[in-house]
Parts: C-alpha cells; structure tokens; sequence
C-alpha cells in the first residue's frame, strides 16, 4: 500500500516558522517594524495567513501588534533577562542536585552530554549562532529532564523562545563565548562525572552568572 504524500506545512505555519526563526536568530532585531504585505510577500502567501501566524506569535511575547501598521518585534528587556536567569538558576541547581542525589551518575545522561558537547563544537566550526544557542540550550535541557520532575521541565521548556534570543545575543557580541561555554560545559559534565553535587551545583551558578553578565553588557 502506497505511503500518503506528505502535505506541506499550511500558509499559517510557514509564515509562523519564518518569523519566529528571523526574531530568534535576530535576523528581526528588536524594534523592527513588520508589515502583513512584506511578510507575505517573503513567504508567498496572502494576508490571512500572516495575520494569523502573527496572532500566534503576540500570544507568544516576540511581538506587538499595532492595527493598520504592523507588528513590531518586542525587544528583550533587562527585567526579562533578569527573570530569565533567576529562573534557571532556580531549576538547574535544583536539577542538578536532584540528578546527583542518587548514589552513582546516570551513565545515560553522562553518555548524552558527552555527546551534546561534541555536537556544540561541531556547530561553533560552521558559525552558525542559532545552532550553536540551541546546542548549548540542549545541553542544559538533559539535565533538567533527567531531574525526572515533569511540571519543572515544562515550565524550563516555556523559557525555550527567550533562552535562543538571549543566546544569540551574547555570542553575536562575544564571539569568543562559544569557547568558553563549552569548556564551562566540559567542567559542568567532569562535575558530575565524580557525582559531586556540590561542585555541580557551583558549577551551575558560575556559568549561569557569566552569561547573565554578558547579557546585560556588563563584562566578558
């Protein structure tokens, strides 16, 4: 029996896709202005798609709309950076602590960061910001999941959207970052390869601090 043709994404979710991806990887920077009419002529696609990928997009907080002018994109504010990585604090140590309660490290997530940071060095060779943000956020997410509270990894997921902004941000300012966080990242791993929560847990802060200074533009 013959498969059935695979049907491309509806006018909505293309438009959805491109304009999420541009505000991610900062191809729209913040306060850009984006028009229907220009959006539907980058994607090939009427008006009514546009307007309601770009609802969709309001609900998600990467822009505003503006009857009859467009939508701007929302930039990241201090006070959302701040959140953001108060946040992450909170999760990662707990996460981390929780990871390394048991008696040995769990060779499966010790397996997969390992891999993580191969895949990390491997995207900082092509250059490409937005692959190497999402590797770097996957990283984080292994731990986080294998933390083993569900309610906490969907509430770290719902940061997805603004860690990649932020990501982007920082390594578009601080091309040398790339390196250090992963090495940051091998001595994260190397923590909790020994099982030592609390220097994992340090870890954890000290990374977590650099890039919160680094966002803000306060150092390097």
């Amino acid at each position: 029996m013959p498969s059935a043709p695979v049907r491309p994404p509806a006018a909505a979710d293309r438009v959805y896709s491109h304009v999420k991806e541009g505000v991610l990887g900062r191809r729209y920077e913040g306060g850009t202005l984006l028009t229907e009419g220009e959006l539907a002529e980058a994607v090939g696609v009427s008006r009514t798609p546009v307007r309601e990928a770009l609802l969709k997009l309001e609900v998600e907080g990467l822009i505003k709309l503006y009857p009859k002018k467009g939508a701007l994109v929302l930039a990241v504010s201090a006070q959302e950076i701040a959140d953001v990585v108060e946040t992450r604090l909170l999760v990662e140590e707990f996460a981390v602590r929780k990871v390394l309660a048991s008696p040995a490290p769990p060779a499966r997530l010790i397996a997969r960061l390992e891999a993580l940071l191969d895949e990390q060095r491997a995207c900082a060779v092509t250059g490409d910001l937005a692959a190497v943000a999402a590797a770097d956020r996957s990283f984080h997410v292994e731990i986080v999941r294998t933390a083993g509270n569900e309610i906490i990894s969907k509430l770290y997921d719902r940061l997805r959207d603004r860690q990649l902004r932020m990501g982007v941000a920082v390594l578009e300012a601080h091309p040398d970052r790339i390196a250090t966080n992963i090495a940051e990242h091998t001595e994260l791993l190397d923590a909790i390869r020994t099982g030592d929560a609390e220097l994992a847990a340090g870890r954890v802060r000290g990374h977590l601090g650099r890039v919160s200074t680094l966002v803000r533009g306060e150092g390097r």
